[in-house]
């Protein structure tokens, strides 16, 4: 006879941005286990070691289950209606003396499209300030900021099964293996049946010791790199002429810029050999169908916007877009950064990216949400950490996300976390940044609220309730809504999590055609999903970009911010591996992924590990400009001689003690994939 307290609940895996489809198995009120859905258009059956192991991320042996306050440096529980009164007196004495953007709110890439489109509200009808940001901003924000200007649409142009229509897959600066590993997998398979593989990484990736081609190029040179390629292409006769001309502008500019690039100076910049150059080039450019897709190897440099153009305009001079098995494909870290982005958790855009401060889109939020929308240009996330270090912002929460681990320089968000007035931060469990907070309010997590989740390739899903969340936890969305009424605002009363879409979906073209009914049929819909296209849209740009025509950016070589010297003479980049994720506040909490990989490492080659008398094992302490960490060296030859790598998941040893806070110019993304260290044997105790 069955168990009637046995059930299975269709949901989505809360970790990257593939978007799997997962089976939580409830019993009694507790998830006891996770299976795949066989019949998921992007799993496929299938899921990485992260998915399977999710149920241990809502274990809630240490979950904040009440409100917390901070008396004389420690916590102690509160009721909702205490720790609520708290912030808001806070929040008015901050914004009567020293105006809104004293304020501001970090919304969460792994919490639901609802809870972010309430975040981005509560910002700028409540607190009165574009002061919105999320951790897009310190991965895939060039990604925006570039394919806006080059294409007028900052996403995934292709879908996921457009991997197995491609007759070649270029992978630039990740390893899907070991963050998106089910992507990863189907690249895996799609090779083994005939696709070419042309990898470019300074590491020797999964994928590159398969690949037919891995460019090998040194730390910074992306951009040279694609120049050099052009010019070959350009040199050889291999652009699409007819599409550049039918559409796309400024060639003859873009042929200029990259005259200064010929393979013998980019094969010096990036150590890439000319023969090497020219086949990668003539692979590109000849093939059939070209998907490429990249991760914050492109993004997260001083030049990321720039190098974002750069493989935009590779992309464009060789007609490898608008059609399938073919275009630009940035992969998306978590699970819903996507959403998180086109619900407007940004400070110079609405929902559906509209202007945060063009007229029209003012007075169509002011109207919709019967309030006057804020003038000034609001904060990126790092900006209200540095208006915070020099006493103009005094007022911040926090949603999920843990800057004290994953933002670059520790040393300096600490600071500036401490020097604010009320910080409050909306939890699962104590994290670093959790531990800095004058307010703590606890957090639902995926698997115990409803709402919906933006894949990477632009696909809205529903995610559903299984069980209830632990003690007083509370939705995003309705603690936004309560804080809000207190504050004086009534215009976030929702009833229910499909309430919010609802009025999400009418405010955002993107999302105009979709509702919770529909978006059941077929495990979700891309979008643009309207009038135009009720179904959704699996390929963008076929017939037009959506700026018109796709416009060429000539861009050159920069190097990064800060170069190894005799001081500091290797560079170190950040990496992400297969068992882990994050901050590593889901993940070790599973002991199978723990036992994997227990602590803190760091990739050494063997010619810099030899220089250092360093064995696999040694304790090691690595230093740059802002701070030191010490940890355990692992020896090989994946990485290039000079360069280390260490990730960034574990709070024994963070890695973002070490990394710059230079920025992007246009996006202030941190250059958190290059700076110079150096590296000490440290004689145990």
């Amino acid at each position: 006879m069955s168990n009637p307290s046995k059930k299975v609940i269709n949901t989505i895996c809360p970790y990257c941005g593939v978007g799997c489809g997962i089976g939580l198995q409830v019993s009694d009120g507790t998830v006891t286990g996770v299976e795949p859905l066989p019949q998921h258009p992007v799993s496929q059956g299938m899921l990485c070691v992260k998915g399977w192991s999710s149920a241990f991320a809502l274990d809630p042996y240490d979950r904040i289950k009440t409100p917390l306050i901070k008396e004389n440096g420690h916590f102690r529980p509160a009721s909702w209606s205490e720790a609520y009164q708290l912030i808001v007196d806070s929040f008015q004495a901050i914004k009567q003396e020293h105006g809104p953007n004293a304020l501001g709110l970090i919304a969460c890439a792994r919490a639901t499209n609802e809870d972010c489109y309430a975040a981005q509200k509560f910002a700028r009808t409540v607190l009165g300030t574009h002061n919105i940001d999320h951790c897009a901003r310190i991965c895939h924000s060039p990604s925006v900021a570039g394919l806006r200007q080059t294409l007028g649409s900052g996403a995934m142009t292709n879908s996921i099964d457009d991997i197995e229509k491609a007759d070649l897959l270029v992978i630039f600066g990740c390893d899907p293996t070991e963050n998106h590993s089910v992507l990863g997998g189907r690249m895996i398979q799609a090779q083994q049946a005939g696709t070419k593989l042309l990898v470019v990484d300074p590491r020797k990736t999964r994928l590159a010791k398969l690949a037919d081609l891995h460019l090998q190029l040194n730390l910074g040179t992306n951009i040279a790199l694609i120049n050099g390629l052009i010019n070959i292409i350009f040199s050889n006769g291999w652009e699409d002429k007819t599409f550049i001309e039918e559409r796309c502008e400024n060639i003859d500019a873009l042929r200029k810029k990259v005259a200064g690039y010929p393979p013998k100076r980019v094969a010096e910049i990036t150590g890439v050999p000319v023969d090497q150059l020219h086949a990668a080039a003539k692979m590109y450019s000849q093939s059939e169908r070209t998907f490429l897709a990249y991760g914050m190897g492109i993004t997260q440099y001083t030049s990321g916007t720039n190098n974002v153009i750069a493989i935009s305009n590779l992309t464009l001079v060789t007609g490898q877009i608008g059609r399938e098995g073919t275009g630009i494909n940035p992969l998306r870290g978590q699970n819903n950064v996507q959403g998180a982005c086109d619900m407007g958790a940004l400070p110079n855009v609405f929902p559906g990216y509209q202007e945060a401060l063009d007229a029209t889109s003012q007075e169509k939020f002011g109207t919709a949400w019967k309030c006057e929308i804020p003038q000034q240009k609001g904060l990126t996330s790092l900006g209200m950490t540095s208006e915070a270090l020099n006493g103009r912002f005094q007022g911040m929460i926090i949603m999920g996300e843990d800057p004290v681990v994953t933002d670059p320089d520790q040393n300096h968000v600490l600071r500036a976390l401490e020097a604010l007035d009320m910080l409050v931060v909306v939890e699962l469990v104590m994290t670093e940044t959790a531990k800095v907070a004058d307010v703590i309010l606890p957090a639902a997590a995926f698997a115990e609220k409803d709402g919906t989740f933006t894949n990477c390739e632009r696909r809205v899903q529903r995610v559903r309730a299984a069980i209830p969340p632990p003690g007083d936890a509370k939705t995003d969305w309705q603690i936004l809504g309560e804080l809000a009424k207190l504050l004086g605002y009534d215009g976030m009363q929702w009833p229910n999590a499909e309430a919010v879409f609802d009025e999400l979906a009418q405010l955002t073209p993107l999302y105009q055609g979709m509702s919770y009914d529909k978006l059941e049929l077929d495990n979700g819909l891309q979008w643009p999903c309207n009038d135009a296209t009720p179904d959704g849209t699996k390929l963008l740009h076929s017939g037009q970009f959506s700026r018109g025509k796709g416009r060429l950016i000539p861009v050159d070589h920069t190097d990064p911010a800060e170069m190894p010297d005799s001081d500091y003479p290797l560079y170190l980049t950040t990496t992400r591996l297969h068992y882990h994720y994050g901050c590593g506040s889901m993940t070790r909490k599973s002991p199978l992924l723990e036992r994997e990989t227990p602590s803190g490492v760091l990739f050494i080659h063997p010619d810099d590990a030899r220089k250092l008398s360093i064995q696999a094992g040694t304790l090691l302490r690595i230093s740059s400009r802002r701070g030191e960490v010490e940890t355990r060296a692992v020896v090989t030859d994946d990485l290039p001689p000079g360069t280390v790598a260490m990730p960034y998941h574990f709070k024994e040893a963070p890695s973002n003690l070490l990394t710059n806070t230079a920025q992007d110019p246009v996006t202030k993304m941190p250059e958190l994939k290059a700076c110079a260290v150096k590296i000490e044997v440290v004689t145990e105790q």
